[in-house]
């Protein structure tokens, strides 16, 4: 068994689609579309980003409406990930847990998401 796709809830699909995709490069599947949208990755893994009407954005650290999962990212520079990613419309939450080591950061549909320092 290995991991074929991981995909997000969201109120816009291409929205997040296009910031995932500038933020990490991968090319953009071609049948995306308004209700659901991809991203095709290394070894066939496959980011996916589905319309859901109702979605409430997780509320982290807070846990009123809980995280349920989150991405991580290995980069070589915290400090200029953080910063081409909040270019590119994430946000930084207040807790950091443990900043010098890695980031949180909330994409533009309010998921958790991390930055960890490449050992």
């Amino acid at each position: 068994m290995r991991p074929a796709a991981f995909t997000l809830d969201c109120p816009d699909p291409a929205a997040l689609a296009a910031f995932y995709a500038e933020a990490t490069g991968l090319a953009l599947h071609p049948g995306s579309d308004a209700e659901f949208a991809g991203l095709i990755g290394e070894h066939g893994l496959f980011l996916g980003f589905q319309r859901a009407a109702d979605h409430r954005p997780p509320t982290w650290p807070d846990p009123t409406v809980p995280q349920q999962a989150h991405l991580c990212f290995e980069v070589a520079d915290l400090d200029t990930a953080e910063a081409a990613l909040l270019r590119l419309g994430a946000t930084r939450p207040e807790a950091q847990p443990n900043p010098d080591h890695w980031r949180v950061l909330l994409d533009p549909a309010g998921h958790p998401f991390c930055l960890c320092a490449k050992s």
